[in-house]
């Protein structure tokens, strides 16, 4: 037994270490896809390199399996650095490069260090680029993109540890996502209807080849956003064979499938089952959520000019209640507020991809549909009053036409687009105070199109770079709406180089978003529009700074920032503004409104961000932000997203025998909320219908949460065979039990028998009481990465 243990031992290092791994891939002109023979390739810091042949190919072989920096260079182009690029034995890597022509006239081949970060002149502010090593490693990420994304300089999250991005200060609602150029509305399960926000991704990170993350200085080609812009690019199946990917994590398991489908096709294809309903019920949680996603990616090179690519995503969500999960008061309290809510949506897309000698052409159709239901009853009784009955759909029907033409120095991008929307929802709510409810049906049709342009160019040797956009957006809601004219969006942007390391970036435009379906479609009691006079919500950025560039793969940024808001939704029922909500389960937006609100959010941000060097690598930034909104007297006040004082630091470490370790820190300061008004919740004609604390909307925003600080702490071990790579790594978030104490939550007194007790002195109210409403607690998550 002994011998057969010995065997299977050396058997196993054998396989470890019988083949090496390489990179393979393509360098070709990024403006009509030609391939470029006899670029020069090479591994940082390694005498290893190589040279593309005259299709343009390469291959780099005799790697040992780890992370690589591969550097190209070719006469004429800007040279390319690609960071953390992983080589295992069990596939190669492919690694296309596209290069960038140069309007410097170069004798010779030089990477400087302003080479070593991607640059982006029409976004030289306000971008930060991830690749997917960055993300799949992030400590408390769970290989979850917005996650990680709220590592990243200016991005807050919320105390109830959701995907919300909070971007310097702006609202949940006001983030766009795409994927290799389809537009994605939503991104998250179980999503918030009306903003963008949810509790778990969908995006598969194993289909990520990059990510572009814009807190502003959006390009003219992106528009109906107010705070960020992400983009995610995909990478192509592999070409080779059939492989993918098991893994098993702390909610879900997930198999990932790519290869061939023939000598120009490719494809990417997952499925992901959660099982957290199973470990709620063990633990005895009041609520079992369950959620399902779909995603493919099929990539067809037609030919060197003519490129066709088809993507899928889509999402199956649940969310019942444990009803047996009624021990405590805290259970009690959460099955009281909780609805019923089951949720899908998918969206799908096709790009067409044309090259000519200057310039390249896409063509973009796509769909998304959300369907969204929600009911409660009075004590979960579906024998009692039914107090939420919420049917809604969301269609889109999307083309964009853009082409991006490079005439000499100029780079000139200009296109249109054009969508048909669809909205309906049968809406029943009687949760609401003094008798209110919503009950109402609407359905609408809407058509939204939008034109664009923008011109960029560099002078002084690319010392200096200009790039001016124009983009105007309208709907047929309204004549408001309707006219281009009054949604025309400037932009501009500037970069000056005062050394190769040393530069000076600023924009400035004026950003428009339409306002939710949910509120354009909002009926009153005689089923007329009751919002026909609200029109796209405007922000004006402005956005100055400096950044250094390290020889050592590090990029170091101080950005000043602010936004203008006007035209935001005030939501009059309530008397608050749109811009205050979003960060919260259900629907958002449903309720009559005017375009009057205003706000402002400013500030600073530092960061610093270093690329993979001698097996380090992370990234750490500062913020200090103000977030004001108007209250019901015009007055400005702190609006739900003022933390004012954000901190992030991610840090790993390379070891040998291929363990990572890594580090994640996050500091949030405190965000205001609204207290609640007593005497109005206790009330029992309010509590039985509402079951929860009801806002004094006239103190918005007059308190603040504790601020809160959690590490995280991960661990990957990692081994490398011939036909397989295996990843066990350790997750423990919150490493140092940190508890977040949200705003207490408001719970009538009961008897023996649960039955709420009435105040003696006024028998139109219950007795109440606070509940403790504290989050956080040490989470270790034990995950298996297969791939094949």
């Amino acid at each position: 037994m002994k011998n057969s243990w010995t065997a299977l031992l050396m058997l196993i290092a054998f396989s470890a270490s019988a083949q090496k791994g390489k990179i393979m891939g393509r360098v070709y002109d990024a403006v009509n896809n030609e391939s470029l023979p006899l670029a020069a390739l090479v591994i940082q810091g390694t005498e290893i390199g190589t040279s593309t042949d005259f299709e343009g190919n390469y291959v780099l072989e005799g790697l040992e399996p780890g992370l690589y920096n591969v550097e190209v260079q070719f006469i004429g182009y800007k040279p390319m650095v690609m960071y953390e690029i992983e080589v295992t034995n069990a596939k190669p890597r492919t690694l296309d490069f596209p290069l960038e022509p140069s309007s410097q006239e170069l004798n010779e081949v030089v990477v400087s260090v302003q080479n070593k970060f991607i640059e982006n002149k029409e976004s030289p502010t306000s971008l930060q680029t991830l690749g997917i090593n960055e993300i799949q490693r992030n400590p408390g990420g769970n290989q979850d993109i917005s996650r990680v994304i709220q590592s990243l300089p200016g991005v807050a999250s919320t105390v109830a540890f959701r995907n919300d991005l909070i971007i310097r200060g702006g609202g949940p609602n006001e983030n766009r996502f795409y994927l290799d150029g389809i537009e994605i509305p939503a991104i998250n399960h179980f999503a918030t209807q009306g903003s963008s926000g949810g509790p778990v991704g969908m995006i598969n990170v194993n289909f990520i080849r990059d990510v572009d993350f814009y807190t502003g200085a959006f390009p003219a080609d992106r528009g109906n956003t107010l705070s960020s812009l992400m983009e995610l690019n995909l990478k192509d199946g592999r070409k080779d064979k059939i492989g993918g990917i098991f893994q098993v994590g702390a909610s879900d398991i997930g198999l990932t499938l790519e290869g061939p489908l023939s000598k120009k096709t490719t494809f990417l294809a997952s499925a992901r089952r959660s099982y957290l309903q199973f470990l709620f019920s063990v633990l005895d949680l009041p609520f079992l959520p369950t959620y399902n996603d779909f995603q493919f990616k099929v990539k067809y090179n037609i030919d060197n000019k003519n490129q066709l690519t088809l993507i899928g995503l889509g999402a199956i969500d649940n969310f019942q209640l444990n009803l047996d999960a009624n021990e405590t008061e805290e259970q009690r309290y959460t099955l009281n507020v909780l609805p019923v809510n089951e949720q899908w949506n998918y969206s799908i897309g096709a790009k067409y991809t044309h090259f000519t000698s200057s310039s390249a052409t896409d063509v973009v159709v796509s769909r998304f549909m959300l369907n969204n239901t929600a009911y409660k009853y009075q004590n979960n009784d579906e024998n009692d009053t039914q107090l939420l009955d919420y049917i809604s759909r969301e269609i889109e029907n999307k083309l964009r036409v853009q082409n991006t033409w490079r005439p000499g120095p100029y780079k000139i991008t200009s296109g249109f687009g054009f969508e048909e929307i669809k909205y309906s929802t049968s809406t029943l709510d009687k949760r609401f105070a003094n008798g209110q409810e919503l009950n109402y049906e609407s359905a609408l049709t809407m058509y939204k199109y939008s034109l664009f342009a923008q011109v960029t160019r560099s002078f002084m040797e690319e010392r200096l770079s200009l790039s001016a956009g124009l983009r105007t957006d309208g709907i047929d809601f309204s004549e408001n709406t309707s006219s281009l004219l009054n949604q025309l969006s400037p932009r501009f942007s500037l970069s000056y180089n005062f050394t190769d390391a040393f530069a000076f970036n600023a924009n400035w435009g004026i950003f428009y978003q339409l306002p939710p379906y949910t509120t354009l479609g909002y009926r009153d009691v005689n089923g007329n529009l009751a919002n026909k006079d609200v029109t796209y919500i405007e922000a004006m950025h402005t956005v100055a700074g400096f950044s250094y560039l390290f020889e050592f793969n590090g990029k170091l940024t101080a950005e000043g920032f602010l936004k203008n808001y006007s035209n935001y939704p005030f939501l009059t029922a309530t008397g608050v503004s749109l811009a205050n909500l979003g960060g919260d389960f259900g629907v958002v937006g449903n309720q009559p409104a005017t375009s009057t609100n205003k706000g402002r959010s400013y500030g600073l941000e530092l960061s610093y961000q270093q690329k993979l060097y001698k097996g380090f690598f992370g990234i750490a930034s500062l913020t200090f932000v103000k977030s004001e909104f108007e209250d019901a007297n015009g007055m400005l006040v702190a609006s739900s997203w003022d933390n004012q004082l954000l901190s992030t630091i991610t840090l790993g470490k390379k070891f040998k025998g291929n363990w990572e370790v890594g580090l994640n820190y996050q500091y949030l300061g405190g965000a205001p909320f609204t207290p609640y008004n007593v005497e109005a919740t206790r009330t029992i004609s309010n509590w039985d219908n509402i079951g929860r604390g009801i806002p004094d909307y006239t103190q918005l925003n007059t308190q603040r949460v504790n601020a809160f600080n959690r590490l995280n702490v991960r661990i990957d071990k990692k081994w490398y065979f011939n036909s397989i790579n295996i990843d066990i790594y350790l997750d423990i978030q919150n490493i140092l039990g940190a508890s977040v104490q949200g705003q207490a939550n408001i719970d009538v007194q009961r008897d023996e028998d649960g039955i709420p007790i009435i105040d003696p002195n006024d028998n139109s109210k219950y007795l109440v009481k606070e509940l403790e409403n504290s989050t956080g607690s040490l989470l270790p998550t034990f995950g298996l990465i297969f791939e094949f």
